[in-house]
């Protein structure tokens, strides 16, 4: 059994999907509910987890990986200078 919803969308879109309907030969309501069981799954495949506790989880990785506490900026100026080191003529990187 499905339930009614009412829902506002940008004109733009609302067009593009009565176009896309219209090409499907599709009501535009399936459409929709098509729309939502996707972006349901792709959701819940990822452990339905939001996205700033995804970042919260893996944050500092690299460092617990390698054992030690380093800021990423510093990780990356040593190793651009570790290449710009093998280069003729080039300039000392800041650090």
């Amino acid at each position: 059994m499905n339930t009614r919803t009412l829902i506002s969308l940008d004109q733009d879109d609302k067009a593009w999907l009565d176009e896309q309907a219209a090409a499907r030969a599709q009501p535009m309501t399936r459409m929709v509910q098509e729309a939502v069981a996707e972006y349901r799954v792709r959701q819940e495949s990822r452990g339905g987890e939001p996205l700033a506790t995804l970042l919260e989880r893996t944050a500092g990785l690299f460092a617990r990986r390698r054992g030690t506490v380093e800021d990423g900026l510093v990780v990356q100026q040593r190793l651009r200078g570790e290449w710009d080191a093998g280069r003729p003529g080039a300039k000392a990187t800041r650090r």
